[in-house]
């Protein structure tokens, strides 16, 4: 298992992406797979430093392994406000944008494209794990 722990700032954001991606690149993670792991990571990356800390900054911890399934975990902690966005309705697409409710479609897109999603608050921790097969 690799970890990087950042500060929650956008920009970081290159630096966690190409952090899992060369997680992805060594195992040699198909390009299709790797680019749904980047909107995943791009959208729960995101949400932690738009809503985890507001005010404020905190940091961010990322850590990636590989199963012998194959698969890879991510796994997102902040210590920031908790919220579970798996308790979130997901959005009603078969309505316009206008119509709309605003949120909710970044995870609702995660939830679509891995295969498992868990989130748990422990310790003063939010725990947001994905997991994509390979």
């Amino acid at each position: 298992m690799k970890e990087l722990t950042v500060d929650a700032v956008l920009e970081n954001m290159p630096r966690v992406t190409a952090f899992v991606d060369e997680q992805l690149e060594a195992f040699g993670c198909p390009p299709r797979v790797q680019a749904q792991i980047d909107v995943a990571v791009d959208e729960l990356f995101g949400n932690i430093v738009r809503y985890a800390y507001k005010p404020g900054v905190g940091l961010a911890t990322v850590r990636a392994e590989v199963t012998e399934e194959p698969a890879v975990i991510l796994t997102f902690i902040d210590n920031g406000v908790p919220y579970d966005p798996l308790k979130k309705e997901d959005p009603d697409i078969t309505l316009s944008a206008e119509e709309r409710q605003e949120g909710g479609l970044g995870i609702f897109m995660v939830k679509k494209s891995m295969d498992e999603i868990a989130y748990e608050y422990k310790d003063g921790q939010n725990i947001l794990q994905i997991k994509k097969k390979i």
